[in-house]
């Protein structure tokens, strides 16, 4: 597309990388779609965003954010303060750079950058990944022009003639899965003769989910045809890295997956938290899922997300509290059952959405146009 101007796009965001990532995905197909676009991500001070964008190959700029606790803390005293701030910071950002659309992923910096943006009559698109929706995109969604979702119903939340049903936007090395089995297992060193089960917390780590892995060292050593990629994530790598499970020679503890297209490509078994971003990834490379639903979000949405999936034997629930005593085991459980496992990836396989970053750049295009 040929024009004089590149068009400028921000997007704000993150916290976690079931945000960031999504949010790099759209970059990319921004960019593939006008190769020329100008692009600036506004991430919050001390988060993932602020090391994985730019490796993604994006300028960020920081906010002096973080969210409100849900129970009483004192952080909760210094809320106010960073909210001024990062909303004076966010007019700043935005005046500075003059962006056409203004795109926000969730996360603590979208809500000062997206009000900003609103405020100087730039135009808004929310990408809003759950079930259940975030509190910061149902306080934008009034001024928002447009509202990309991955779930029907989502009209309980927004309103109607806003909505748009995209999908979640994954990454393009995990949509188009083209890694191999034998590629993943060189890059994380691990043995071609064994079957693989791959535990991942997220960026940050789970604490149950390591103390599940970390209480299953038995129960691994009686299985020495079976390793594990265990990512423990970085608040609790120390804490794990000496346990007695992370010095089974069948045991690969990381702080972070750094290619998560090779370790879906490599594993028999994927054991996770049910966001919504995760989900997605999972359906679109389309492996076996064991999923511990996290009990410390808003309206038990991982849950939900998670049931989507079990309501078509899709995948294979674990209630947190019980991930102790059974995640490991309906892990190996399903490694000996191969025939339990093509089931289920063939079912999860048809609950893909495809090109949802496509599909959300084209949306973000239209606002500029």
């Amino acid at each position: 597309m040929s024009q004089q101007q590149p068009h400028r796009v921000i997007i704000s965001g993150g916290g976690t990388g079931g945000h960031v990532f999504p949010a790099i995905a759209i970059a990319d197909a921004l960019r593939e779609l006008e190769p020329n676009i100008d692009i600036l991500f506004v991430g919050a001070k001390g988060k993932i965003e602020m090391e994985k964008v730019p490796k993604a190959g994006y300028p960020i700029k920081g906010l002096w954010i973080s969210g409100f606790q849900r129970k009483l803390s004192l952080r909760n005293l210094m809320f106010p303060f960073k909210l001024v701030h990062s909303l004076f910071r966010a007019a700043l950002i935005v005046r500075r750079f003059r962006p056409q659309v203004a795109v926000g992923v969730g996360g603590f910096a979208s809500g000062p950058t997206l009000e900003v943006a609103s405020r100087m009559s730039i135009p808004t698109l929310l990408q809003e990944q759950n079930s259940y929706a975030g509190i910061t995109n149902k306080l934008l969604a009034k001024k928002a022009h447009k509202i990309c979702v991955a779930y029907d119903r989502m009209e309980r939340f927004f309103p109607a003639d806003k909505l748009v049903l995209t999908g979640n936007p994954i990454r393009e090395e995990i949509q188009n899965l083209r890694a191999t089995r034998e590629e993943g297992l060189k890059h994380f060193g691990l043995d071609a003769n064994k079957q693989t089960i791959v535990l991942t917390g997220g960026s940050l780590g789970a604490r149950s989910l390591n103390e599940a892995m970390a209480a299953s060292a038995s129960l691994l050593e009686q299985h020495p045809e079976v390793q594990v990629l265990w990512q423990a994530g970085k608040l609790y790598i120390d804490t794990f890295k000496e346990s007695a499970c992370a010095q089974l020679p069948n045991v690969q503890i990381v702080a972070f997956i750094d290619r998560m297209d090779l370790a879906y490509a490599m594993s028999e078994v994927m054991i996770s938290r049910a966001g919504a971003s995760t989900i997605s990834e999972l359906s679109a490379a389309g492996k076996t899922a064991i999923l511990v639903p996290s009990p410390n979000v808003a309206e038990d949405h991982q849950t939900k997300n998670a049931m989507a999936l079990v309501q078509k034997d899709a995948a294979v629930l674990i209630k947190d509290k019980e991930a102790s005593a059974q995640m490991i085991r309906a892990a190996l459980e399903l490694i000996a059952e191969p025939t339990r496992r093509e089931v289920l990836e063939q079912n999860i396989r048809q609950l893909a959405r495809k090109d949802a970053a496509k599909h959300i750049a084209h949306e973000v295009l239209g606002l500029i146009r």
